[in-house]
């Protein structure tokens, strides 16, 4: 059996412990922001938005950004991956000359700084397209 000294140090020393891993975890978080993002295409345009990344409210380079645009069916007509440019842009293209006319929708999706990786919530936003 311990001590109740013993126990109240030792609880105290896990408190400080579990604060510093939950302080470490809600900051390693960062936000795709889309720039005045357009929603109707015509058939044959190209898709593209603009977009910058945030990290505790500041514009963050090299953070790894997947892009998927899914058809109305469910099938992926696009999906990539590649870092936000050293200002904390993002810029994502896409031809639709082989695409149908319908609904898409665009979602961008911050994987976080390869140093925060362990620790990233994977935050996105989200666009539905129309093509004309």
């Amino acid at each position: 059996m311990i001590s109740k000294k013993t126990f109240l140090l030792l609880s105290a020393w896990l408190m400080v412990l579990t604060g510093f891993i939950g302080q470490a975890w809600a900051t390693h978080i960062s936000q795709p922001i889309l720039i005045d993002p357009k929603t109707q295409y015509a058939a044959g345009e190209t898709v593209i938005l603009h977009g910058r990344v945030d990290y505790n409210e500041q514009p963050a380079p090299d953070v790894l950004l997947n892009f998927k645009l899914t058809r109305a069916d469910g099938s992926v007509a696009a999906d990539q991956s590649y870092p936000s440019d050293q200002n904390g842009l993002f810029e994502f293209k896409f031809d639709t000359r082989n695409e149908k006319a319908g609904n898409y929708q665009f979602t961008v999706t911050s994987h976080c700084l390869e140093i925060h990786r362990y620790a990233c919530t994977y935050k996105n936003q989200i666009l539905s397209i129309h093509l004309q």
